[in-house]
């Protein structure tokens, strides 16, 4: 894995073959002084974006992007942080670019992204009511058969995706199954994204059996409780696993436990606009 040593000057959507992950922001839901954890993945000529928080749109045009370039999305839950830029998108999409965009999205979780998040300001746009699927254009993924708990796969061009369900909320909730719809992200079976998620140790080491991740960019809360992995809980896992840990989602005092990682031995803490390149 290559870092880049300052930020790009433009949000990468294609690459010389080589797999790239951009960090539009590496921050968590509170965070002011760091974007919102919203991630670019390029491959040759194809792009996905995880995930599209209520600062996405502007914090890609400070980084000299542009939702207009962006043609293929990947939702991994509804908090707003990841859902929030999502009406512009559909509405900026069909009255200004005059083409849907594609999402990666299961049935179940269409019909709770629709009906929860994005069907207020838009159904009623028109004479008729519209749907979710009048704005957008939809790969529908597959479950897998034999993985360790629900998940699913599908294909952007030469992109891979895996798509595991993850705990993150309720904090009640006991596994995944009782946990209101969230995934994390596997990417050409080499790169775990957790996005959003508690402490959850039986994803990591599952899958991690089963792909021996290169990286694991992980959500790091920079204090213990609720619905998101502490640090403090991170630096249980067995060193195997913290080494190739990447810190994000974090918060705007993240500096304050520098040392803590680095004598817990992660590998880094994300770094927004900043690109991850794969050979």
């Amino acid at each position: 894995m290559k870092i880049s040593r300052q930020a790009a000057s433009s949000v990468p959507l294609t690459t010389n073959d080589n797999l790239s992950l951009y960090f539009v922001g590496c921050g968590s839901a509170f965070a002011k002084t760091l974007n919102q954890n919203n991630l670019v993945i390029a491959k040759g000529n194809d792009h996905l974006m995880i995930d599209c928080g209520s600062r996405c749109s502007q914090a890609l045009h400070d980084a000299g992007g542009s939702i207009a370039q962006i043609q293929n999305y990947l939702i991994t839950h509804s908090h707003a942080d990841h859902v929030g830029g999502l009406e512009e998108v559909q509405l900026f999409g069909r009255y200004v670019l005059q083409k849907k965009p594609t999402m990666v999205v299961t049935r179940a979780y269409e019909k709770i992204l629709w009906e929860q998040s994005l069907r207020g300001g838009s159904e009623l746009s028109e004479k008729e009511p519209m749907g979710f699927q009048d704005l957008w254009n939809v790969i529908r993924p597959a479950r897998l058969k034999g993985y360790p708990r629900e998940t699913f796969e599908a294909n952007v061009g030469g992109i891979n995706i895996k798509m595991p369900r993850t705990m993150h909320f309720p904090d009640s909730a006991k596994s995944w199954r009782g946990c209101a719809w969230s995934c994390a992200v596997i990417i050409d079976d080499r790169i775990l994204f957790t996005s959003d998620t508690r402490f959850d140790p039986e994803l990591l080491e599952s899958f991690d059996e089963m792909f021996n991740f290169e990286v694991i960019f992980h959500d790091c809360q920079l204090f213990t409780g609720g619905v998101h992995a502490s640090i403090d809980e991170l630096c249980t896992l067995p060193e195997s696993l913290r080494s190739r840990i990447v810190l994000m989602h974090y918060g705007d005092n993240w500096q304050n436990f520098r040392k803590q990682a680095k004598d817990a031995g992660f590998h880094s803490w994300a770094k927004e606009q900043h690109t991850y390149t794969f050979a």
